[in-house]
């Protein structure tokens, strides 16, 4: 069980190429086609996928930088000036979401991949020199995180239909908190 896309993607390659384009009758040429257009596919997918959230704020920033060309440019009537009064709006909060997307999405992963590491060790040293009651609330507050992540990952996964009872897993839109904006 894959949660990064990058990796799910490779891993559909090598089964496309592996086991299901070897299964294919050699002779259809209609599925032969499209077997290689979904691997082409799939690896045009796994080569932008890093690259989207950038592509994204690239596309945002020009298009901050066209509004303003435009509002001091547009010269009009009534329809011109609310025109460009909904133009400034959305020119203005188009700079401030760029403004808040500081961070690259693998900046994140990163951190994502620090902090496991870190907090694994901490839990080592614990277990090594702390006494038993700090073990016992260090165990339970990983313990906590732990279950609410692995819910998390669950429902993620819930379309591959791996849980038995889906209808007990909750949607993933429910299970992640809002994105805190200071």
């Amino acid at each position: 069980m894959q949660l990064r896309p990058q990796l799910q993607i490779q891993t559909i390659i090598k089964a496309m190429m592996e086991d299901v384009i070897p299964a294919l009758d050699q002779s259809n040429q209609l599925a032969m086609q499209s077997a290689q257009l979904t691997i082409g596919t799939l690896t045009l997918l796994a080569q932008h996928l890093p690259l989207e959230y950038r592509f994204d704020c690239d596309e945002l920033a020009r298009l901050v930088d066209c509004a303003q060309a435009l509002a001091d440019q547009a010269q009009g009537k009534t329809r011109t000036q609310a025109a460009v009064d909904t133009l400034a709006q959305a020119q203005q909060a188009g700079a401030q979401v760029l403004e808040r997307a500081r961070a690259e999405p693998d900046e994140i992963v990163q951190a994502v991949r620090a902090l496991r590491s870190a907090t694994a060790e901490t839990v080592r040293a614990v277990h090594a020199e702390g006494s038993g009651t700090v073990q016992a609330q260090v165990a339970a507050t990983v313990m906590a995180m732990s279950k609410a992540q692995l819910l998390r990952d669950r429902s993620w996964l819930l379309m591959q239909g791996w849980e038995p009872d889906p209808t007990r897993v909750p949607a993933i839109e429910t299970l992640l908190a809002p994105i805190a904006r200071g």
